[in-house]
């Protein structure tokens, strides 16, 4: 009896990495979303953008809508992976991006727009950083709990 064949690793995630590409171009569609959303003032778009954080935060990058996109129209084009990254700091990234986009979605749509505004725009700014510089906000959060929590436990 054979044992059940692994998962082969793709180009966005193999062995708890990812293609550093990947989350980039996330980053620029949630910006476009996003940057949208807060024109429109359209709390079920940012409330659309929460979905798209969960999906990645929860079940991971694999899975995430604008990773599947990534990887079966983008990557393809680009040429084989030249770096990889753990994915945990992305993933709780994304965590940080669906707080931020429930209560801009829920500002937006209990009437208190301000609160939507300024909550979409913190998220905006974030995923903008992150995709014109590579500079993860979210990511760098996790790696200041991950040392402060190792510096609790010595």
């Amino acid at each position: 009896m054979t044992p059940p064949a692994r998962p082969v690793p793709t180009a966005e995630t193999a062995g708890g990495q990812v293609d550093v590409r990947g989350p980039r171009f996330g980053a620029w569609v949630t910006t476009v979303v996003l940057a949208v959303a807060l024109v429109t003032g359209s709390g079920w778009l940012v409330a659309a953008q929460a979905v798209v954080f969960a999906v990645g935060a929860l079940a991971g990058l694999r899975y995430a809508p604008y990773g599947v996109l990534f990887r079966t129209l983008v990557a393809p084009r680009l040429g084989p992976v030249r770096e990889r990254e753990p994915e945990a700091p992305p993933r709780f990234a994304q965590l940080v991006g669906l707080l931020f986009a429930l209560v801009g979605a829920a500002g937006y749509l209990i009437g208190a727009p301000l609160v939507g505004a300024v909550a979409t725009g913190l998220a905006l700014v974030a995923a903008l950083l992150n995709a014109a510089t590579g500079f993860c906000l979210g990511c760098e959060l996790y790696l200041t709990v991950r040392r402060a929590q190792t510096a609790r436990t010595a």
